[in-house]
């Protein structure tokens, strides 16, 4: 199973490099897309934590 783990991380730092390499405006985008995704969720995240410290009103 170890074996099986390393395999696909080597295949998914492959792929990687390959997009970043072969289009980079492409992998720009896709990275934003990531960063932008992860801001929502931290502040969807802060949002509620308000709401609870609020006591839910």
């Amino acid at each position: 199973m170890v074996q099986a783990k390393k395999v696909s991380l080597y295949v998914a730092i492959v792929f990687v490099l390959y997009v970043i390499i072969t289009d980079p405006a492409k992998a720009a985008d896709y990275v934003q897309i990531g960063f932008e995704g992860i801001s929502s969720a931290a502040k969807s995240v802060g949002d509620f934590m308000t709401w609870v410290v609020n006591g839910g009103k």
